[in-house]
């Protein structure tokens, strides 16, 4: 009987750890890039919106990055801000919320200075604290014409951020034209607009759209 008891300890304390884990939920608006100086891995077509998060202090990246109707060229226009670094301390088995500090009517202005809040889903307080970075994003157009140097790529600096160490510094890029008379094998794909409006539509559809998206992506191949 000893064994069978032994064994079900066990399986009651895996199970009530899982069941009082700590997490934070964010927005759509708004994504994970890295905690405790790890990056967090996200998936272009899924929004990740819950963190696990286990008692104790952490340091959480995060990012404004939304996409809106821009009335001039009644297009879709795609916004990031930089990262800020959420510090917080975290009670065991309580579930957090994060939310725009008031309505965002304007993202460009929110995107420079992000304002938001942390509160318990049961209306309690956070603890918790806010910076922002300067930490920019190379932008598409910038790293196919800049010469010099470039900074590192954000998820890179958000992950030494939050882990206390130091952003790496710029390297050497190569000139437009070196970059341009590269092999291919050499040049490294970048994200670009398609790609971003590819993973916009994606969000908005619904399952039966995504099952023939994917029917016929696959027969492309």
């Amino acid at each position: 009987m000893k064994p069978i008891t032994t064994v079900s300890a066990l399986f009651a304390l895996i199970c009530s750890s899982s069941v009082f884990a700590a997490n934070l939920k964010i927005p759509m608006a708004f994504e994970y890039l890295a905690l405790d100086g790890t990056q967090i891995e996200t998936n272009h077509f899924t929004h990740k919106a819950d963190l696990a998060l286990t008692g104790g202090t952490h340091k959480i990246a995060i990012r404004y990055s939304d996409v809106y109707d821009d009335p001039l060229s009644e297009s879709p226009n795609f916004i990031k801000s930089s990262p800020f670094i959420v510090t917080i301390n975290v009670d065991d088995a309580a579930n957090y919320e994060l939310t725009p500090a008031k309505k965002i009517t304007d993202p460009e202005a929110f995107a420079k200075a992000p304002k938001v809040v942390i509160s318990q889903a049961n209306g309690g307080a956070a603890d918790y604290s806010v910076q922002q970075t300067n930490i920019q994003e190379n932008s598409f157009l910038g790293r196919l014409f800049s010469v010099g140097q470039q900074g590192p790529e954000v998820d890179v600096a958000a992950a030494a951020v939050t882990g206390g160490k130091p952003i790496p510094q710029p390297v050497a890029q190569p000139t437009a034209v070196e970059a341009m008379t590269a092999s291919p094998a050499s040049q490294a794909q970048q994200p670009n607009q398609a790609g971003q409006m590819l993973q916009y539509w994606w969000q908005q559809a619904d399952e039966k759209t995504r099952k023939e998206f994917m029917s016929w992506a696959i027969k492309q191949l």
